[in-house]
């Protein structure tokens, strides 16, 4: 056994003493181990892998990982680091803008995946690039090349790269991208290592690993995968729900490296199911068939005490003995040893009810040419509030240029030397802002709505604060009674502020229901101005017999209310009203048509169904 192999059993250096007892310190290296023997295979052809997905947070035992890396591989292997927020010309390459105006001609510049053909890079913060750039690198690595044909550039560069991609994810955050994630063959979780137990190798190990990585660069395609090899792998990923046929090629490339890593020319068992515990196992979708628990029917007679074993079997005592279990059944038991219990249980719980977890989002990328992170810019022409991207209207003008000139000097107008710049050159910047979800909710708290339904009202909007929490909504609380209407609860994540300002709701008074729907209004133009999505949720039994100014008046305050939804609905405020008289009556059904908001007439409703049905207008109000 070589250098390498040895050292991924056992990580050298590694202290016996740590908290959690020898069994933790041994898992720990082990797993380390593991994560070494992955660097060594990567820097075999990190672009046949594809790379790898490495979730771990910035910290010591990473950046380890990433050194001992950045040590296996050739010191004339290109390296380059993605930033996040990458521009596409200096991705993918493009218009080289200062050039172009010098020479008078389009001048191509390479981007950094060109510039990193034949090596590696490694993407920041994985789980934040947009899905334009991780589509954009997917591309790449499914071609092996960057194709550029814009702003009078058609070249066709070679970029067979290997991708980095750190992931830094945590709790219910998003993953990276699927369309990128299932490109890269390799995924390795550094979490829960201490620095303490991740050494690197020492100086003489480091280069045999380097010697044994340069032979196996060159021999690793020539090595041998019987029929069983592939059934074993192909059978495994299918066993887990490992549907994309990617990971069985990349499983497949993993095994032949660490065979010829170990210098043999054939793949074995061993290499098999290293390949399935860092290939397919960590994108098992489901539990693999169990085998039924029921001892066979008939058992084979045990042979007389005194009668030796056959000679083609080696003795029961002999501790070399190997079972005997066909390849596909052992690879499928590593793999399945690879996932996390966590996963497991997961998983098991999904199959048992049936369902699969869901996780909520504050809000939706919006777009827009005022506000937020830049993310490019458009044709387009200038308007009041427009901004003018400067750079990119010098870069689509810069091919034009030699055309433009002989045509003034054509019509007797010298250029003069200036960049001639036209209307339809004009690129405007485009912004992205993150939109936050906000659920207002305007409580009837009068006393002819305390004498009917506030007790439930408040056991719904309960019910519904929790279902916000859990969508990492924000919810407001307003509540009107006599002349005015209040502002209970600012927009907030707080589920304890917002429990505790409705448990302390009072009821009784007038109603001042125009009062109310003014300050709804107000306060949905403020939140809808910053980008906010708001639904206005009114609880109500649209009795009102306080008018604008809190004089009492059952018809005026009637008038006025209407008069209020009207405006309301013309600013196109998104609104959900709650009838919660005891039974359906016509003033808030009218009140809900001039407003335009969704009725939900519920007498004799329960908390929890008056919940669920405001809960599903919501979720359709902001989904649209």
């Amino acid at each position: 056994m070589n250098a390498l192999s040895e050292g991924a059993i056992l990580a050298p250096g590694t202290p016996a003493g740590v908290s959690g007892g020898p069994a933790a310190a041994v898992d720990t290296a082990e797993r380390w181990g593991r994560a070494m023997h992955a660097a060594a295979l990567l820097a075999i052809e990190p672009a046949a892998l594809g790379g790898v997905w490495l979730k771990a947070g910035a910290g010591p035992v990473r950046e380890r990982w990433l050194a001992l890396l950045d040590a296996l591989l050739p010191d004339d292997t290109p390296r380059r680091r993605i930033p996040l927020n990458i521009a596409d010309e200096r991705l993918l390459g493009g218009l080289d803008l200062a050039a172009t105006l010098q020479a008078g001609q389009p001048v191509a510049q390479r981007g950094v995946l060109a510039e990193a053909d034949g090596g590696i890079v490694t993407l920041a913060m994985a789980e934040r690039v947009p899905a334009a750039t991780a589509t954009r690198i997917a591309q790449v690595l499914d071609s092996g090349e960057v194709l550029v044909a814009r702003d009078g550039i058609d070249s066709r560069l070679p970029a067979r790269v290997g991708v980095v991609a750190l992931d830094e994810s945590t709790g219910d955050d998003e993953p990276p991208a699927t369309v990128l994630t299932e490109r890269l063959g390799l995924f390795l979780a550094l979490d829960g290592l201490l620095p303490s137990h991740c050494q690197a190798p020492d100086a003489a190990e480091l280069r045999a690993w380097q010697h044994d990585i340069a032979a196996a660069r060159v021999a690793w395609r020539q090595v041998r995968a019987g029929d069983e090899v592939l059934q074993a792998l192909c059978g495994t990923a299918a066993a887990l729900g490992v549907d994309s046929p990617r990971f069985g090629l990349a499983a497949l490339h993993l095994a032949r490296m660490a065979a010829a890593l170990d210098g043999r020319d054939e793949v074995d068992g061993d290499d098999c199911a290293l390949a399935a515990r860092l290939v397919i196992a960590p994108r098992a979708t489901r539990l693999p068939p169990q085998q039924s628990d029921e001892p066979p029917s008939e058992e084979p007679p045990e042979p007389p005490q005194d009668q030796a074993p056959p000679p083609d079997e080696p003795p029961p005592d002999d501790p070399d003995r190997i079972p005997d279990k066909p390849l596909e059944d052992a690879v499928l038991e590593a793999a399945q040893a690879a996932i996390p219990a966590g996963l497991l249980a997961m998983l098991q719980a999904s199959l048992l009810m049936g369902r699969t977890r869901s996780g909520g989002k504050s809000g939706a990328a919006q777009t827009n040419y005022r506000r937020g992170r830049p993310t490019g810019s458009r044709r387009g022409s200038l308007r009041p509030g427009i901004r003018l991207n400067v750079i990119d209207t010098l870069r689509n003008a810069a091919p034009w240029q030699p055309l433009r000139r002989r045509e003034r000097e054509a019509a007797g107008q010298p250029a003069n030397g200036r960049v001639l710049i036209r209307s339809d050159d004009f690129q405007v910047t485009r912004y992205q802002q993150r939109s936050e979800t906000t659920t207002l909710f305007v409580v009837d708290a009068s006393g002819s709505s305390a004498l009917h339904r506030l007790a439930e009202a408040k056991g719904a909007v309960e019910l519904l604060l929790a279902d916000c929490y859990v969508r990492r909504d924000r919810v407001a609380l307003m509540a009107f009674r006599g002349k005015a209407c209040d502002l209970l609860l600012p927009p907030t994540r707080s589920l304890t502020r917002a429990k505790r300002a409705l448990a302390g709701l009072p009821g009784g008074g007038g109603t001042p229901m125009a009062t109310a729907i003014e300050a709804a209004q107000q306060l949905y133009e403020q939140l809808s101005r910053r980008g906010d999505s708001v639904v206005v949720v009114l609880l109500t039994d649209g009795r009102a017999n306080l008018d604008r100014e809190g004089r009492p008046g059952r018809e005026q305050a009637q008038a006025d209310a209407l008069a209020a939804a009207r405006r309301a609905r013309l600013s196109g405020m998104a609104s959900v009203l709650v009838d919660t008289s005891p039974q359906p009556a016509p003033q808030g059904l009218r009140l809900a048509a001039e407003l335009g908001a969704l009725y939900q007439p519920l007498p004799y409703a329960e908390p929890r169904t008056l919940s669920s049905r405001i809960g599903a207008s919501v979720k359709a109000l902001v989904a649209a």
